[in-house]
Formats: structure tokens, sequence, C-alpha cells
């Protein structure tokens, strides 16, 4: 199997699962306990913290929570805020925004902010998208959204652990299984003076803001992943970059989706009149690949974002993404691309 679905999850780090293994053995102390294997636990949970913490900017908290989506909706339930939202958004982001009678904001075609609201809002703007990989100028946006006394949330989900993350956010959302590391555990950073009301009751054990359990082995195994991404960011960015090229000449009877200068290389959207993807991911059993989020996969609608950046249904119908990472290999590329293009050559 070749697997070029990195926006959807990527594999897990021989290095994560090492700093993982001792606390699903031995180290099974709740690290909320007073003992000594509890406060143990408790250690591995701050170290793995100060590691989370190293890739976002100063001046804030990390707040360990179940991953992004409990990460967002802390943030944008909790503020106390109307909200606005970039239409191009994850589910968690604008299903939010839906429930508060909040706005959404356009897009242009290639995936930016069309505008920035002028009213005193929280702002949510995703950094680089996971459908079609556009960056957003996260700083300026911020710049703006603070002049007119708001605050902004930032899904930084497929850029933590890739490139920096730019200061101005006021809550940046990230998750550890997009970075080489465990499923069900992410982290809202939180700037130092913006207030939450916590949206889960009970012990309140991280920080008052989120209830329940940590588990010191899904913690250690985030921290290991993002002290690894932080050792390997520029080498696995230039991989990345590499992989793009490749793929690019690959794919060269495809459209781009999205942006291509203001664009995560990691992510490949692409379309081709006359191509069914659904039957395309099909027949490519021996390739793991998408038409889109995997959260919405199976719903049988066109991608919204695809829909918000002026695709038609059946454009967006007929778009595959690609997704490719550290440990993906130009091999790889090369075999995904010729199965790929035989299989919709055949459609046409």
């Amino acid at each position: 199997m070749i697997y070029l679905d990195y926006q959807a999850t990527t594999p897990l780090a021989p290095e994560a699962f090492a700093a993982m293994e001792p606390w699903l053995k031995t180290g099974f102390a709740n690290p909320h306990s007073a003992h000594a294997a509890g406060r143990a636990a408790a250690a591995a949970v701050e170290v793995a913290r100060d590691q989370v913490a190293a890739l976002l900017p100063p001046g804030g908290s990390v707040i360990f929570t179940s991953g992004a989506t409990e990460a967002i909706n802390l943030a944008i339930m909790g503020c106390g805020l109307p909200v606005s939202a970039a239409a191009t958004e994850h589910a968690a982001v604008l299903d939010c925004v839906q429930h508060l009678g909040g706005e959404v904001i356009p897009v242009r075609s290639d995936g930016l902010v069309d505008q920035v609201r002028t009213a005193a809002t929280l702002q949510a703007v995703m950094l680089v998208n996971n459908e079609i990989g556009t960056i957003q100028p996260i700083a300026d946006i911020a710049g703006l959204t603070h002049n007119n006394g708001g605050l902004l949330m930032c899904d930084a989900v497929q850029a933590y652990g890739r490139m920096p993350i730019p200061d101005g956010p006021d809550m940046i959302a990230i998750s550890a299984h997009k970075i080489h590391g465990p499923k069900g555990i992410g982290a809202l950073w939180v700037r130092d003076g913006v207030t939450l009301a916590p949206q889960m009751l009970g012990g309140g054990q991280e920080q008052g803001m989120r209830s329940g359990t940590l588990s010191p082995a899904l913690c250690a195994g985030f921290g290991a992943a993002a002290k690894l991404a932080a050792e390997r960011m520029e080498a696995d960015a230039a991989h990345v970059s590499a992989l793009w090229d490749r793929a690019l000449v690959a794919f060269a009877d495809w459209t781009v989706n999205g942006a291509t200068t203001e664009r995560y290389k990691g992510n490949l959207n692409i379309r081709r009149q006359g191509v069914d993807a659904a039957r395309l991911i099909s027949e490519c059993r021996n390739i793991a690949f998408s038409a889109g989020s995997a959260c919405a996969s199976g719903s049988g609608r066109p991608s919204h974002v695809l829909r918000a950046i002026g695709l038609t249904d059946a454009q967006a119908k007929s778009s595959i993404r690609l997704g490719f990472g550290r440990y993906t290999t130009i091999e790889d590329i090369d075999i995904a691309a010729e199965a790929i293009n035989r299989a919709a050559e055949a459609m046409l």
C-alpha cells in the first residue's frame, strides 16, 4: 500500500511510539494523583507540554484536549464573542459558526480569504487548508482583526510541525496525529490574557479549562512527535518540496485546485475533466488517497472547500487530493501516478 493521505492522518513516528510505550506498560498512574507514581506521570505530561509549546508563539499556554475538534469547540464556544469564519474552514469550525448563528466569509479562487470583518468578533481562519493546502496570511489577518477589537482563532492542524507558526492569533488549535503522533490528543494554545469559559465540566484537571484525566502516554507521544518535527522541519520541508515537483510533472494533464504559490507543498489537490474521483479511488486499491476531507467522506456531497473557490459540482467530483510527507518516497509518487493516470485515462 502506498499511503498518500497525509492530510487525513500521518504514520506514527517510531520515536513517538517509543516515548509512549513505558506509559502504556508500567507508567499507568493517574497524572492527577498525589502519590509518587502520579507525580511521575504528571512530570511526563509537563515535559510533553513544553515540547508542544516550543513550536508555538511565546506568551501563551497549552491546554491538552482530545484533538483539534475539541480545541476548536472550546475556543469558539468558550470565548463569548460573535463569530465569523472563512468558507473553507474545517467542519469543526463551520458547524460551531452555524450553531452560534455566525457569519461565513467568502474566499477567492485560490482559497485566500477575501475580506476581514470590521466588527469586534472572533474570526476563525485556518493557516493551511486541509483540502487544498492554501496558506493564509495569518499575521496580517490577526493585525486587522485586533485593530477592529476582535480575536483570531487559527486552526493550525495542517501547519503545526511543518512550518513556523506566525505570531498573531489569540488561540491556535493543533492535533498530534497530523505530525506523526498518536490519535486522541490535541491542544489549544491560548494567548495570555484571553479568557474562555470551559465547555466540559468536571474535575477541571487541565487548568480549569478541560475536565478529564489526561493520558500520559498520549501526551508523551505528542511531545516526542513535536520535538522530532522541530528537529526535522527544514529537512522535511525540502523533502516535501521535491515530492511536489515530481508530482506536478507526473500529473501534468491535471489542473491544480487552489493556490500554487501560497501553498503547503505536501498537499496536491488536482482535477481532470471526465474523471469520477470516487470510482478512481475504488479502482486504485493499492494507493491510499482521497477526494477531500476524511471527515466528509461517504456523504456524497461535493467538497464545500472546492465549491467555495468556485468549482462546479462536476469539477469538485472529478478532483482528488494527494497528501505526502516525511515517509513518502519519490518511487511512491512515480508508482502512484502511473496507476492513477492509467485508471483515469480508462474513464475518458
